[in-house]
């Protein structure tokens, strides 16, 4: 299954994170095939949500409308969700997981824990968001 790395996560450690994360990835992909449906044209894997119709009324154009435009936000959540789970299972089989991106120095075992997805330290975190 995943390669042992050396950056202070055990096996089961590795286990336990890529299994909720393709738990995260099957409540997403549910999540996201209730309010959108996948382009097949595309030739990626972009979602798109459907338009609701409720009718030609004023107030049922309004929701109409309010319901689309909150759909549009959490498809594009959901997929930036989803692109970053892919990215930590692809980290994981690969046996780069754990590694900080940028500096290449172990992300502590914690920040994992409580953040499975993240592919870079606290502290280059931090400066990429103070630039």
């Amino acid at each position: 299954m995943a390669k042992e790395n050396n950056q202070g996560l055990d096996k089961e450690t590795l286990e336990k994170i890529t299994k909720d994360l393709e738990e995260r990835k099957k409540k997403i992909l549910a999540d996201l095939g209730e309010i959108a449906k996948k382009e097949n044209d595309s030739g990626d894997d972009e979602y798109k949500p459907a338009f609701p119709e409720y009718g030609d009324k004023p107030d049922e154009n309004a929701q109409e409308i309010a319901e689309y435009t909150t759909n549009l936000a959490e498809e594009d959540l959901l997929e930036k969700t989803l692109r970053d789970i892919d990215s930590a299972l692809g980290r994981i089989k690969k046996g780069t997981y754990g590694t900080c991106k940028y500096c290449s120095k172990p992300i502590d075992p914690r920040r994992l824990m409580a953040q499975p997805t993240a592919g870079a330290c606290i502290d280059c975190k931090t400066k990429l968001q103070n630039s």
